[in-house]
């Protein structure tokens, strides 16, 4: 009977033990990608409700025509636009290589004092690619056009 007993407790001990573990690591995971969780907003909502200056985010749109200004250095200031609103936002470091005037990006960074100070620049990579959520922002506001084939 004590053999039975011992078995039992035994069992009771492992599952207690694999229940913690899997709350730990779960917690851990969480932890971990705390800053890599960036959601995606367009310049409309973050017009309408502006994030605080610590959250990280991704603004989608179309960068604005005749916005577009190359500073001293590697710093670059443009506006990107839904149609709906404009957000000014300062980058510093290297444009992708498709990075142009009424051409779709995605951009990672903070909106500080009204700019939206990116940390990381996305340009579409083809004529006809645009990221999803770019996509339904400019339906949104009515001024998205299908690609001619």
């Amino acid at each position: 009977m004590a053999l039975k007993s011992l078995k039992k407790q035994r069992r009771v001990q492992v599952v207690a033990l694999a229940a913690v573990a899997l709350i730990i690591s779960t917690g851990l995971i969480g932890y971990a990608m705390r800053d890599g969780i960036n959601f995606f907003r367009s310049p409309s909502q973050v017009a309408e409700a502006p994030p605080a200056p610590n959250e990280t985010f991704r603004i989608g749109g179309l960068v604005e025509e005749g916005s577009l200004v190359r500073g001293q250095g590697q710093t670059i200031t443009f506006n990107v636009t839904d149609g709906g609103a404009t957000i000014p936002v300062t980058f510093s470091g290297v444009l992708p290589d498709l990075f142009d005037e009424n051409q779709g990006m995605v951009g990672t960074g903070r909106y500080i004092n009204g700019v939206f100070e990116a940390s990381e620049i996305l340009a579409k990579h083809d004529e006809t690619y645009m990221p999803k959520e770019v996509i339904d922002a400019l339906k949104e506001q009515g001024i998205y056009q299908e690609p001619s084939s």
